[in-house]
């Protein structure tokens, strides 16, 4: 996407050439063309998708979904969150939800992007919440996958079922026992992310992940404009195997029996980008 303001400027070249030509025409017509058959190929009209991803990712893990949706006619943005993968130079202490909530409302703002299909893997749901709050008039729909769903006020570690104190005290040093340095919690390997071992994407998501910003889970989440509520919502839940210590189930069954959510869910492990690219592809561009 660096380089979309040589295009744009070629295109301009082009058009007012075109016109001296006397091809402009025919160049419009051709272009309307391709735009039927992109939406004849894709099944419905050309999308624009926003697919955030969850903690120790990076923009990399919607590499199969986003190469199949672009190839369908969409517009596929995968931003990398600050202090994540090759942004991972760029970590540090002060990096918390409101940079990264930054991040992609940053992205909206310079490509002016308008009817997005806003998506949020894990923890990137805390993040989507925090961007449609902003920019609802931005978004057409908001996909949670397998993801935090936060009320306002809440933190990554609070969001959920309603828990002690304690609980959530304990919580906080296990996460700090991730962190030692305080900055950054460690990255687990692949497995407990639902990849099993003998999976051909194993090595290549072992290699990719990247230590993840501790005072991000930490931060809360503070709404002025009800969060995601108003919009069209859907849940997808993975549930084969589910992941273990998420309140990623407690969220399913509640969207379940709310009529405005639509729910899905996936028979893969909780990174059904990298373990079931073509089953989320049909739900998200239905």
């Amino acid at each position: 996407m660096s380089d979309r303001p040589k295009i744009l400027t070629s295109r301009r070249e082009f058009i007012a050439a075109a016109a001296a030509t006397g091809f402009a025409t025919s160049a419009t017509a051709n272009a309307k063309s391709h735009a039927d058959r992109t939406e004849h190929r894709s099944g419905s009209a050309a999308q624009t998708f926003v697919l955030v991803h969850g903690a120790w990712h990076g923009g990399w893990c919607w590499r199969d979904v986003r190469s199949q949706l672009e190839a369908q006619g969409h517009r596929v943005f995968t931003p990398t969150l600050t202090g994540l993968a090759e942004r991972a130079h760029l970590l540090s202490a002060d990096i918390g939800l409101d940079t990264h909530i930054k991040d992609i409302t940053s992205l909206i703002d310079y490509y002016d992007l308008k009817d997005i299909v806003l998506v949020g893997h894990s923890y990137g749901g805390m993040v989507i919440t925090g961007v449609t709050d902003a920019m609802k008039d931005r978004i057409s729909e908001i996909i949670y996958l397998d993801a935090a769903l936060p009320k306002n006020g809440e933190t990554m570690i609070t969001q959920g079922p309603e828990r002690s104190p304690e609980i959530i005290e304990q919580t906080r040093k296990a996460l700090a026992g991730l962190a030692p340095d305080g900055i950054a919690m460690a990255t687990f390997p692949p497995e407990f992310l639902g990849i099993p071992k003998d999976h051909p994407s194993y090595d290549w998501v072992a290699g990719k992940l990247t230590p993840h910003p501790l005072k991000t889970w930490l931060d809360p989440i503070s709404f002025e404009n009800g969060g995601s509520h108003g919009l069209k919502r859907s849940y997808i839940h993975c549930t084969n195997p589910v992941l273990p210590n998420s309140n990623f189930p407690y969220h399913a069954a509640k969207v379940q029996v709310d009529p405005s959510w639509t729910y899905h869910a996936l028979a893969t492990g909780h990174d059904a980008m990298v373990t079931a690219p073509d089953e989320l592809i049909r739900i998200l561009a239905a």
